[in-house]
């Protein structure tokens, strides 16, 4: 909360209060605002425990915190009942990238796998792909559908 703070500006803040509340309400206005404080954590806290009363047992290990959804998504990673790291370490992203960007560019696949046995296009050897796409021409005759619920 307080991460950006330093050690100027909680000096600054201490002779500001010094200088507006004076020393001998300092101690009181102190202790009030952390006899506050501490409420608004009990407060807090039961209400924490009454909505995980609330959502039944199902939500035992319910934590507020998991509600931000960095942490959420961490925790269900974490958690790998699909398999999710065996598929992440068998799928190599360059590997695949380079394969396509072979393909692309009309080069041979370097892997060992079809090394040198067919051109990665599909294709004649050396031919360029066209990637670029081009609308299509509505005959002459032909006409857009008529939609008459759109007019």
């Amino acid at each position: 909360m307080f991460n950006d703070i330093g050690v100027f500006e909680i000096v600054t803040l201490v002779i500001l209060a010094v200088l507006i509340f004076g020393p001998d309400k300092l101690p009181k206005l102190i202790q009030d605002v952390a006899r506050t404080v501490r409420k608004i954590r009990q407060f807090s806290d039961s209400a924490k425990q009454d909505i995980r009363d609330e959502l039944g047992p199902e939500f035992k290990d319910f934590e507020f915190e998991d509600l931000n959804p960095k942490k959420f998504l961490r925790k269900q990673l974490e958690n790998d009942d699909l398999g999710l790291k065996e598929i992440r370490n068998g799928f190599d992203l360059r590997k695949e990238m380079a394969e396509v960007a072979d393909a692309v560019h009309g080069r041979e696949s370097e892997s060992g796998e079809d090394s040198g046995s067919r051109p990665a296009t599909g294709g004649a050897s050396g031919a360029r792909v066209d990637m670029t796409k081009r609308p299509e021409k509505p005959a002459a005759d032909e006409h857009p559908p008529f939609d008459a619920d759109a007019t």
